[in-house]
C-alpha cells in the first residue's frame, strides 16, 4: 500500500530524508540573499493562509483549544517574527569588518556568516506551530535546511504541518517528522550540523547525550519554575490580573508561565479576591467557556490533580478560583487554582507545573524572596511587578534568568530583537532575531593579507633584527 501522508514515521523515512536533506545542503553551501528571503516568504504565506485549518488540527489535539488563543499566540508570533527577519535579513548577511592590530596591517579582516547545513528542531506539544516556525524562521534566514519532529501528543497538528510543508517546500528543503518517542530519539541520534530542542530538562539531558556522540552542538530550551515577584506596595488588583492572564493561557501550558508567586507577607487576601475577580471576568461558566483551553490529555490532567492531592495532605491551602467538574471523558478541564504557602517538600514545587495551578509563597523582605530564587535552579523566566526603579535594579543585578518581564508576563519572548534561551537548568543558546540567526550560522573569519607587509621580517634564519622586534611585540 503506497503511502497517502508526508509526514515521516519510521526509521527508514527519517534515514531517507536525513541523507536527502544533509547532502542538498552539501551541495548548496551558500544559498543567496534572494533564496533565503525566498523561503521566508513560502514560510510565511504557510502561516497565513491556512489559519483555519491549522486552529482546528492543534484545538483536535488538545481537546478543546480557542482559535483566538492559537492565532494570538502561535500564529501572529510566527508572522511576526518572519517579517521582522526578512527586513532585517540583508544587514545581517552582510561581512562583518574587523579591526586589525597593528602589527599586521595594512592587512584587514572580516567576519562572515555561512549556513551550518542541515539542522534538526524538535517541538513540545504546548506550541506545536509556534515552536517549530521560530526556529525555523532562524534557520532559513541563516541558510540551512531542516528536518522537524513533532511531538507524539499532537498528531493532528503534525499530520497537517507535513502536509502543508510538502506543499510549500521541496523534500530537500523541509521535512517532517512524527512518530512516538523512540523515534523522536533516534532523531536527536542523528548528525545534524545542528540541534535544536525545546521540551522538559529530564528530556534535554537525554538530547545532549544523543547529540554528544556526533559532536552534534546543541540549543536547549528547556523549563524550571519561573516566579512572579510582587513588590509590597504594587497594585495588587493590577498585578493579579496580569499574573493570571499569563498563567490561563493555554491554561498554564507556557513554558514561561508564571509558576509561583512572591506575595508580601499580609496581602494573601487581597491576592485571592483579585485573583478569583478576574478568572471570573475572563472566563465565565469557566466549563463551558470557548476561549479556555482543554489540559492535553488524561495523562496530564492526572498529574496536575495529584499535585493538588499531594499539596493539600502537605498542609498548603487550595483555593480553586472557578468550578468545573472533574471529567473521566471529553475534554480535560481544569480550574486556576491557588496553592496558598507551599513548601519545598510538595511535589508541585519541585517539578514544571505545566498547568492552571499557582502556588503562592509569602515573603517578609525582597531579599527573602531573592534568596528563595537563587537557592534554586535558575528560571527560565522571571516576572516582576514594581515602580520603585532602585528595587528594580536590585532583582535584576541579584537573579540570573532567562529573560524578564518588568510589570507584565510572558511579554518579553514577543520581542523580536530579544533573544530567547534559557540559562542553566532551564536551557543553553538562543533563538529569536538576530541572535537566532547567529545560532544556526558558523561565523567564518577571514583575513585578507595586503601586498605590500611585513612578514617577512619574522621568517628564519632568526638574527640581531628579529630579536630587536621580538622585544618590541613581548614589551
Amino acid at each position: 500500500m503506497s503511502k497517502t501522508s508526508p509526514l515521516i514515521t519510521d526509521d527508514l523515512e527519517l534515514n531517507d530524508a536525513f541523507v536527502t536533506t544533509k547532502g542538498a545542503s552539501r551541495n548548496d553551501l551558500s544559498p543567496p540573499l534572494s533564496i533565503r528571503q525566498q523561503r521566508l516568504s513560502k514560510l510565511e504565506a504557510l502561516l497565513h493562509e491556512n489559519q483555519p485549518t491549522l486552529c482546528r488540527a492543534i484545538s483536535e489535539d488538545f481537546g478543546h483549544r480557542s482559535p483566538h488563543e492559537t492565532r494570538l499566540l502561535e500564529i501572529f508570533p510566527g508572522l511576526e517574527g518572519i517579517r521582522h527577519t526578512r527586513k532585517q535579513l540583508k544587514r545581517w548577511l552582510k561581512p562583518q569588518k574587523r579591526s586589525v592590530p597593528l602589527w599586521f596591517q595594512p592587512g584587514r579582516a572580516e567576519v562572515r556568516p555561512q549556513p551550518l547545513g542541515c539542522v534538526g528542531i524538535v517541538t513540545p506539544w504546548n506550541y506545536p506551530l509556534f515552536l517549530a516556525i521560530g526556529p525555523l524562521t532562524a534557520a532559513f534566514a541563516a541558510g540551512n535546511r531542516a528536518l522537524i519532529k513533532m511531538s507524539e501528543f499532537t498528531p493532528s497538528t503534525a499530520t497537517l504541518f507535513a502536509e502543508l510543508a510538502a506543499r510549500y517546500f521541496a523534500p530537500d528543503e523541509l521535512a517532517v517528522v512524527g512518530g512516538d518517542h523512540e523515534l523522536a530519539q533516534r532523531f536527536s541520534q542523528l548528525p545534524f550540523d545542528h540541534l535544536l530542542f525545546t521540551g522538559s530538562t529530564a528530556v534535554g539531558r537525554h538530547v545532549m547525550r544523543a547529540a554528544a556522540e556526533n559532536l552534534t552542538p546543541v540549543t536547549l530550551e528547556l523549563g524550571g519554575k519561573s516566579p512572579a515577584i510582587i513588590a509590597p506596595d504594587y497594585p495588587m488588583a493590577k498585578a493579579a490580573a496580569r499574573i493570571m492572564a499569563g498563567k490561563c493561557l493555554n491554561a498554564g501550558q507556557t513554558c514561561i508561565a508564571p509558576d509561583y508567586v512572591m506575595l508580601p507577607a499580609g496581602q494573601e487576601e487581597s491576592f485571592i479576591a483579585a485573583a478569583r475577580a478576574i478568572v471570573a471576568a475572563s472566563y465565565p461558566n469557566l466549563a463551558e467557556n470557548p476561549d479556555y483551553s482543554a489540559i492535553v490529555n488524561a495523562r496530564h490532567a492526572i498529574r496536575l490533580r495529584n499535585y493538588l492531592t499531594d499539596a493539600a495532605a502537605k498542609g498548603a491551602r487550595i483555593i480553586p478560583l472557578a468550578e468545573v467538574p472533574n471529567h473521566n471523558t471529553g475534554p480535560q478541564r481544569l480550574a486556576p487554582t491557588l496553592v496558598l504557602q507551599p513548601d519545598d517538600s510538595m511535589l508541585i514545587m519541585q517539578e514544571e507545573i505545566f498547568g492552571p495551578l499557582l502556588p503562592v509563597m509569602i515573603y517578609q523582605r525582597i531579599e527573602d524572596a531573592l534568596n528563595y530564587i537563587n537557592a534554586h535552579d535558575r528560571p527560565l523566566a522571571l516576572y516582576l511587578f514594581d515602580h520603585d526603579q532602585t528595587r528594580i535594579e536590585q532583582v535584576l543585578n541579584n537573579t540570573v534568568a532567562g529573560g524578564v518581564t518588568i510589570n507584565d508576563t510572558i511579554l518579553h519572548i514577543a520581542q523580536d530583537n530579544l533573544p530567547f534561551g534559557g540559562v542553566g537548568s532551564s536551557g543553553m543558546g538562543h533563538y529569536h532575531g538576530y541572535e537566532g540567526f547567529l545560532t544556526f550560522s558558523k561565523l567564518k573569519p577571514v583575513f585578507y593579507q595586503s601586498r605590500i607587509n611585513g612578514m617577512g621580517l619574522f621568517n628564519p634564519p632568526y638574527g640581531k633584527l628579529f630579536e630587536r622586534l621580538l622585544k618590541v611585540l613581548l614589551r
